[in-house]
């Protein structure tokens, strides 16, 4: 598949034209307003080589990825052979630390890479990055240009907690490659990988993506990464929030994907 150029073409005040409608920014950032929350939602469409944002700012700046991480963690656990297959087991370790993962029991047991990814279950990609080692995963972020390259937190889990940082543009450009199957992976772990983040499929569109949660630093940052398949385009999204952990907010979770949907269908995406 031919690359298309990623020219960032972030418009400051004017975001998007969308037949003779001006979609500004402070329109995109009403969704956020909605749902009590803090963000920034960065979108590229492909066929019209168009960067849009909510924060054109917001979009460069690099925080933890959390789960999202699981998209690139999954290619790379693949490649490196730590694993065979989306169906191999990951045995459950025995322990699990409630206090920085919080209390989910529906995912404490042995599972495949396939539930693991679908439940976002943390302790199974831990497990398998812990045969991956920092050495491994700094040559493979290095060539997917993915984040700022500190690895040196504590834990295995350096996407969770720690110095790592990824922008929502560099989500969004590491997603591009995925699509284009434009770095060194096998492709059948690029068809692996695209099963299991189908997250919706309608006759009119295909969503794959991934969802992230971590909490670290007081902080709460949440995201919803991925892209819409449409017929004769693809937009790749990259949805993040992050309030204060002193600040609760119960829809946190569920305005990921529900500011994400509805921006994509004001921009008649959707």
């Amino acid at each position: 598949m031919k690359t298309k150029a990623l020219a960032l073409i972030l418009l400051t005040s004017v975001l998007a034209f969308c037949g003779a409608d001006r979609i500004h920014a402070q329109q995109l950032s009403a969704a956020f307003a909605d749902c009590g929350l803090v963000g920034s939602i960065t979108i590229y469409d492909y066929q019209k080589q168009q960067w849009i944002a909510s924060d054109i700012e917001d979009s460069h700046v690099r925080t933890l990825p959390a789960s999202t991480f699981k998209i690139v963690n999954t290619l790379i656990a693949l490649e490196t052979g730590v694993i065979a297959s989306e169906e191999e087991i990951i045995p459950w370790p025995d322990t699990y630390d409630t206090t920085r993962y919080g209390h989910r029991p529906e995912i404490y047991h042995s599972m495949s890479m396939h539930e693991a990814f679908i439940k976002s279950a943390g302790w199974a990609y831990v497990e398998l990055a812990k045969k991956v080692g920092k050495a491994r995963y700094a040559q493979y972020l290095g060539q997917l240009d993915y984040g700022n390259g500190n690895l040196n937190s504590a834990g295995t889990d350096f996407w969770n907690f720690g110095g790592f940082g990824v922008s929502p543009v560099e989500q969004i450009k590491t997603l591009v490659g995925i699509y284009e199957e434009r770095y060194p992976f096998a492709s059948r772990s690029y068809a692996t990988l695209k099963e299991l983040m189908l997250a919706e499929q309608t006759a009119a569109y295909t969503i794959r993506a991934k969802t992230g949660w971590t909490r670290d630093g007081g902080i709460d940052t949440g995201w919803w990464v991925g892209y819409v398949e449409q017929q004769g385009n693809v937009l790749f999204f990259a949805t993040r929030l992050i309030k204060p952990r002193t600040e609760s907010n119960t829809r946190f979770g569920p305005c990921r994907k529900e500011i994400t949907k509805k921006v994509l269908r004001q921009l008649r995406y959707l």
